[in-house]
């Protein structure tokens, strides 16, 4: 009897089959956890029988969890254009999107509106800077970003506003808490949530009502979570306690991937998986069907010397490979150059596509030597993370409305869209309104109602005002009846904004066209047209089709990572971080800037933690390649408007030297290349293992940093004090040091 699991390998069949209990899969890079994963859903499902709706599959991306979810439809024999609600499919997502539609059914518990708006970056900025102007906090001494950011991380470790002020430890943190406080307040009368406040009170929801947490406990029965290593301590609780009845707590995830420690991810929570349930099963996936095993003994040898770690050895059926080449540019410049002949190269040699190739770097800065190398060789190349499509002002104000419509409270939405088109409405009158809002503790459409009937503007300011309410009453009640394409049309067309656009030539036109991209983007709900009489909710209880519809869209535009968007346009090459860079592939891969203070970042070079993740993000960059890498460094880079000389990364060091071949070009008097030399590695005289003698406590001198004195040195590297530079780590191997 054939199986739904024959097509995986013997470790990939065994994590799918462990159906009751709790199960660690450690997955190594390109080991197809993903395929696992989905086999594993599809496997409870159609084998074991278990209903679809009590089984629960986390994401980190909404792109992974549409794509989990259309293989699962096509394992499942189900038709592609089947809704992904569907009582036929298992509830997949990402922590944010499944925190949300829980919240959307619940969150009257805990005193919140269910038609809350989810702000993004942007919203939160504005909202920070308003709060920030309040309380007469200079925003140039205090930037909103830093004091959002450490509101973040307070929510992501669980700690609200009244628990933060009681633990506040300096200057900076009475500022926070005192932002912290009205920023939460003024969420609330919005109606409003930030991304973190989705998990937060969700998690605050099933602490303070046990019978709420009971019912999800009963409908997720069998939770399964991808990228464990990035989970932060909300992630993990919510997870938590949501497995805590039943235990069938399926997690995959790879320690050597975990990268996002700067964001709040706790790496801790897959090295104590086995702690908190002692009764798991582990199963390494080691096989890897990405990379040739050059690629995968290279990226080894670089992981294995971090201490923290859950051993594991990639293997592969593919062959041996090409040995990864190792460049030293002299400087930025010459480095984007070579990364563009190799392309230009390899493209026509072995055929290949533009967007085969990657370039990562550590630092966005690195990215402008490199743009403008493509430039000049008319290479077609995209950034990932550039240009926001979301963020064009077109799209902000369309989107605004959209928020507004779909809840009369949001304030940041209504406050962007009162002049747009321009009603003669100034800041004063808004201000007014929002204040009448707050006090009747009544919605900002009936406030501005309010102010009409009690006579409170001038007749001239009523009119307009009269028409805006009778629009967004129209636009509720055309969201309960059109689909989300259909209303983006009426508010194009009836708020005014279309004749505005018509009024702004050449530029008006860009704009229409965007709002056509977006009108293309809100097509795919109009399937719910399609649906019977109404959909079904995350507890089963059926809702309005249409303005389900309408959340589902701008839950979407809210959450959707930039990177989803950025990898479907037309062929060319992608630049990005390397942090960007988790979870993609490509044949052939650059990583520019393995340099002392670039990789590893200089953040990392005294903080043995923060060098391990380094350490990991740069294993991430050389397993995205499947079948070439190039490591690159320069002699000198051009950092912050000064050169500074370079000293080649550790990192480089630490691969094994037969799998690595150094090609060093010389340069002619035009730029061209004129010389190649291959270095042996194994060639003590002229190869890179050469380095000079030194004692600790001799006199040095650095053409840049200039006199110093030797503190401590190792077999690679040498650590010298320098008057006017402090402590600088160099690799001995290139260090341009003398003796005194």
């Amino acid at each position: 009897m054939t199986s739904i699991l024959d097509g995986l390998n013997e470790k990939q069949r065994i994590a799918a089959s462990q159906v009751d209990g709790p199960i660690l899969i450690l997955a190594g890079a390109g080991s197809g956890k993903t395929r696992a994963l989905t086999f594993r859903v599809a496997y409870l499902i159609k084998e074991k029988k278990i209903h679809p709706k009590n089984i629960l599959a986390v994401t980190f991306t909404n792109k992974a969890a549409g794509e989990m979810l259309e293989r699962i439809k096509l394992l499942l024999d189900l038709p592609a254009t089947i809704p992904p609600y569907s009582i036929y499919l298992p509830h997949v997502g990402t922590f944010h999107s499944i925190c949300s539609r829980i919240l959307r059914k619940e969150i009257e518990k805990i005193g919140y509106q269910s038609s809350f708006v989810i702000y993004d970056d942007s919203n939160q900025q504005v909202l920070m800077k308003k709060i920030m102007n309040e309380l007469s906090i200079s925003q140039t001494e205090m930037k909103p970003n830093a004091i959002l950011g450490a509101i973040s991380e307070a929510k992501n470790n669980l700690i609200d506003a009244e628990t933060f002020a009681a633990q506040v430890g300096s200057y900076f943190q009475e500022i926070v808490a005192k932002c912290y406080s009205r920023y939460q307040t003024r969420l609330k009368e919005s109606s409003a949530l930030d991304f973190d406040d989705l998990i937060m009170l969700t998690v605050k929801l099933f602490s303070t009502y046990p019978d709420i947490l009971k019912k999800y406990q009963d409908i997720f029965r069998y939770i399964m979570v991808d990228e464990y290593q990035d989970t932060n301590h909300a992630q993990y609780f919510l997870l938590k306690i949501l497995a805590e009845k039943y235990r069938n707590l399926c997690v995959v995830g790879d320690d050597w991937q975990s990268i996002y420690g700067w964001r709040g991810a706790n790496i801790q929570n897959i090295f104590n998986f086995e702690k908190d349930y002692p009764e798991a099963k582990v199963v390494l996936l080691e096989q890897n069907y990405r990379s040739t095993q050059n690629i995968l003994d290279a990226a080894h040898c670089v992981i294995t010397k971090n201490v923290s770690q859950k051993e594991k050895k990639l293997w592969t059926k593919n062959d041996g490979g090409e040995k990864l080449t190792v460049f030293q540019a002299d400087d930025e410049k010459k480095e984007a150059e070579f990364i563009v002949d190799e392309i230009k190269r390899i493209k026509k040699e072995q055929k290949l596509k533009l967007s085969d190739f990657a370039v990562l770097y550590r630092t966005n800065a690195q990215s402008r030597a490199l743009e403008e190398a493509f430039l000049k060789a008319a290479i077609p190349y995209r950034i990932v993370g550039g240009l926001k499509f979301y963020q064009r002002k077109e799209i902000k104000d369309i989107i605004s409305y959209l928020l507004l419509v779909h809840n009369f409270a949001d304030e940041v939405s209504f406050d962007r869209i009162i002049g747009v088109p321009n009603r003669g409405l100034g800041e004063k009158s808004v201000k007014k309104i929002i204040e009448i809002a707050k006090n009747e503790k009544i919605d900002l459409i009936l406030a501005m109602e309010k102010t009409v009937e009690e006579g409170l503007f001038p007749p001239q300011k009523s009119v307009k005002l009269k028409e805006l309410v009778k629009f967004f009453i129209n636009a509720k009640e055309f969201a309960q009846k059109n689909s989300v394409s259909d209303l983006i049309k009426f508010i194009y067309t009836q708020s005014g904004y279309e004749a505005m656009l018509a009024k702004e030539g050449i530029e008006g036109e860009a704009r229409r066209e965007n709002i056509q991209e977006l009108l293309t983007v809100a097509s795919k709900y109009d399937r719910v047209k399609d649906l019977a009489e109404g959909e079904i909710g995350i507890d089963g209880v059926e809702e309005n089709i249409f303005l389900s519809a309408l959340s589902g869209f701008l839950e979407e535009i809210s959450l959707v990572s930039q990177t989803d968007r950025d990898l479907e346009d037309k062929d060319s090459v992608l630049l990005m971080t390397l942090h960007s860079a988790k979870g993609l592939e490509y044949e052939v891969v650059f990583i520019a800037g393995l340099e002392e203070g670039l990789l590893p970042h200089s953040r990392a070079t005294f903080n043995e933690k923060e060098l391990e993740e380094e350490r990991r993000l740069c294993y991430v960059g050389i397993t995205r390649a499947k079948k070439k890498a190039f490591l690159l460094f320069t002699n000198a880079r051009n950092i912050y408007g000064s050169v500074q000389t370079s000293i080649k990364s550790r990192f480089l060091d630490e691969i094994d030297r037969d799998l690595l071949e150094e090609r060093v070009y010389r340069f002619a008097e035009d730029g061209e290349f004129f010389e190649e030399d291959t270095i042996d590695f194994n060639d003590e005289e002229d190869g890179l293992t050469k380095t000079k003698k030194f004692k600790d406590g001799d006199r040095v001198s650095h053409p840049v940093f200039g006199s110093g004195i030797v503190i401590s040195q190792d077999e690679n590297l040498i650590t010298v004090a320098f008057p006017k530079f402090g402590l600088k780590k160099m690799a001995k191997s290139v260090a341009p040091l003398e003796k005194a």
